[in-house]
């Protein structure tokens, strides 16, 4: 029932900053977080950062702490990413995950989340 849109990938030099929005239709619920995944050819998806929707936790992968934010705006269903001093190793097609009931032990796993938007592809040259 729940749908997610990605926007704001791009192509950028090493250095430079992109922010990432993903907006989600159909969620009714008030509960569980929303992250960020990414996946480069040929590697597993991985975690980047999540946020819980009921008060706002954050959690970072140690690649992007630092570096990364996200952000959300409960009323309008959307997080946002915002990714500063980007390096060739950020490239990744970017997703954005939604689930309902949240568990911290599992942040980073993929098998949790419910829903998957389609991606947004972040290129970083060198």
């Amino acid at each position: 029932q729940v749908q997610l849109v990605e926007s704001g990938g791009g192509l950028v030099q090493a250095g430079a900053s992109l922010s990432l929005s993903c907006a989600a239709s159909g969620r009714t619920f008030s509960t569980g977080a929303m992250g960020w995944f990414r996946q480069a050819p040929g590697k597993d998806r991985e975690f980047v950062a999540a946020i819980r929707w009921s008060g706002g936790t954050t959690y970072y992968a140690d690649s992007v702490k630092g570096r990364f934010t996200i952000s959300r705006d409960n009323a309008k269903n959307t997080v946002s990413l915002q990714m500063n001093t980007l390096k060739p190793e950020d490239t990744a097609v970017y997703y954005c995950a939604d689930v309902r009931y949240f568990n911290a032990v599992a942040v980073q796993s993929t098998t949790l989340y419910d829903y998957w938007g389609q991606g947004t592809q972040v290129t970083v040259s060198s």
